[in-house]
């Protein structure tokens, strides 16, 4: 149970909501279990006035009056049980929604190294299905729970009040239930854990199957897949019956006991009125209902130690999520301006899962309004130095400053609003061609969402579509080509007009003229911004008012366009090499 006391909280939390729905338990079992006494009332009655001590007006009358009870109690129960559900199971809802929104909001927080090394189909099995096992627990486990705990407490005492020597005779079956209940929990828990591992494992699968559906296809390996879809189903399979083997013994075992205490009453119940020890047959059918009323609270008992035992698993697994800290804090509270003044002294980066040291001792600097251009070979770098500037990772030695002020000191929320990023693999979501556009400025107008997809060089394309901006895209913005996918991305830095704008190779899907055009509207649209453009081509970069060349992670040239073409090395020759490729001559 320690892992559960996460919820302690969320209890807190509705603890109102939970003390109406205790005392409607409460109440609604008192009277539920008016009907056993009413019923042994019965019995008397009939016993009455077949030895002659009423008459048969009086026995009718008395009967009428018995069965109007019966029925009010009846009534009144199943209305306040009603309630009870409508308190409690709601109550379990309200904690699953906060604890999705409680897991949501830690993933939001943690960085990208977290998930370089957890898997998607984990991190949705857990926000979902795992959630699911804890609500189970934080509702109806509780209602049943308290069902069943007052039920025996209402029962035993009505039974030890009638004829006690009958009632110790009844429970005498419960010890032994509680040993098996405790033997079965425990590798019913071992089990749960688990049958949650095969799940995520099952989840991870399919989430990268269903992602990566055209390169199946494309490879024609759909056999392949579908047999090792299979082979985890089976594996799945296997666990989940392993765990249902152990669950299947507590219905049977409920029934037995249950079945040994009505014999008991029977038995001991006929001898004891024999001999004259209670005075009414009635106390029998008394004790046999109470018996079969708490059947199903006593079979629910498995029940709910099997739901509290894979809460418990799957707490476990949310747990893990919630107490890592994020690696990337945000330690200003207060609000810090940022314009666009962007330098790096000695900065030096190593990457953890792959222990690659992406940059080494590199120094640069931009003014407000001014744009750099980072050329160099694949794995040079590039890239990390943008996401160093957005904070997505920290330096391990060196500094970043933004305004003269290191980068961590900054409010780490106007950092990331005043960058527009477009990254190498443009990422759309499942929604429509405007929505994507407006991601970064929800606010925007119908206008602005135009113009900034002109600029992009993407609104003729759009238009040409059904729905034009409406076009709902499918998953990843599968919809659309690679070009138009990077242009939408473009579109969407360009529309919330932000004081740093970073572009890494998101031009690379574009044809060289589209691309001259988008840079072009680029340089009008950044003027006063400071622009920061990552390509593996020259002509995305020669405009720029600074250019550096990454190798291994070092600055191996530096300086404008006209300058590093007059330089032996890296730039010029890629200078040269494209030129000669996009020369008319060259065929």
């Amino acid at each position: 149970m320690k892992e559960l006391q996460h919820l302690n909280k969320y209890f807190l939390k509705y603890k109102v909501h939970l003390i109406i729905g205790i005392i409607i338990t409460i109440v609604a079992r008192f009277f539920l279990l008016y009907t056993p006494r009413y019923i042994k009332q019965i019995f008397v009655v009939v016993e009455k006035a077949l030895d002659g001590s009423i008459t048969k007006a009086v026995f009718k009358t008395e009967l009428i009056e018995i069965i109007i009870y019966i029925i009010g109690a009846a009534l009144i129960g199943a209305i306040l049980t009603f309630f009870m559900r409508q308190t409690i199971i709601n109550v379990s809802r309200y904690i699953e929604f906060d604890l999705k929104n409680e897991v949501y909001q830690q993933y939001q927080k943690l960085s990208l190294n977290f998930y370089k090394k957890n898997r998607t189909g984990d991190l949705m099995n857990r926000i979902t299905e795992d959630v699911m096992r804890v609500r189970m627990y934080s509702g109806p486990a509780i209602m049943y729970s308290i069902n069943t705990i007052t039920l025996f407490v209402i029962a035993l005492i009505y039974m030890f009040n009638s004829a006690p020597k009958l009632a110790l005779y009844t429970i005498v079956p419960l010890p032994i239930l509680s040993v098996i209940i405790y033997k079965l929990s425990k590798e019913i828990h071992k089990r749960s854990t688990i049958v949650q591992e095969c799940l995520s494992k099952l989840s991870i699968f399919t989430q990268e199957s269903f992602s990566g559906i055209s390169v199946i296809k494309a490879y024609g390996i759909e056999p392949q897949t579908s047999s090792s879809f299979e082979s985890l189903s089976a594996t799945s399979k296997q666990k989940q019956i392993h765990l249902v083997k152990v669950q299947a013994w507590f219905f049977p075992m409920m029934i037995l006991l249950i079945g040994t205490s009505n014999l008991l009453v029977i038995y001991i119940g006929g001898m004891q009125y024999i001999n004259g020890e209670i005075e009414s047959i009635g106390t029998i059918a008394e004790f046999i209902l109470y018996v079969n009323m708490l059947t199903w609270p006593v079979a629910t008992v498995g029940w709910v130690t099997s739901i509290v035992q894979q809460a418990e698993a799957s707490q476990k697994r949310i747990n893990e999520f919630l107490k890592i800290e994020p690696e990337i804090q945000n330690t200003i509270k207060n609000h810090t301006e940022i314009t666009g003044d962007i330098a790096f002294k000695n900065v030096s980066f190593t990457y953890d899962d792959t222990n690659i040291q992406a940059l080494n001792n590199v120094s640069f600097n931009i003014k407000q309004g001014e744009t750099l251009a980072i050329l160099g070979k694949t794995g040079s770098g590039k890239s990390t130095v943008l996401d160093l500037i957005g904070r997505l990772y920290d330096i391990d030695k060196g500094a970043i400053t933004l305004n003269k002020i290191e980068i961590n000191h900054h409010n780490l929320s106007d950092l990331r609003n005043s960058i527009g990023y477009v990254p190498q693999d443009a990422f759309l979501f499942s929604d429509t061609i405007k929505n994507n556009i407006k991601f970064g400025k929800e606010d925007a107008t119908e206008n602005a969402v135009f113009e900034a997809a002109k600029n992009a060089q993407v609104h003729k394309n759009i238009i040409k579509f059904n729905n034009g901006y409406d076009t709902v895209l499918g998953e990843r913005g599968i919809t659309l080509s690679g070009g138009q996918k990077q242009r939408v991305s473009i579109a969407r830095a360009i529309l919330k007009s932000p004081e740093i704008l970073l572009f890494d190779d998101c031009l690379s899907a574009v044809d060289t003229e589209t691309e001259e055009k988008i840079l072009k509207n680029l340089n009008k649209i950044s003027t006063g911004k400071t622009t920061i453009i990552v390509s593996h081509r020259v002509s995305s970069a020669k405009n720029a008012d600074k250019i550096i060349v990454l190798d291994n992670g070092k600055i191996v040239q530096e300086g404008t366009h006209e300058t590093l073409i007059n330089v032996d090395g890296y730039y010029k020759h890629l200078y040269l090499k494209q030129l000669s490729q996009t020369s008319p001559n060259n065929n």
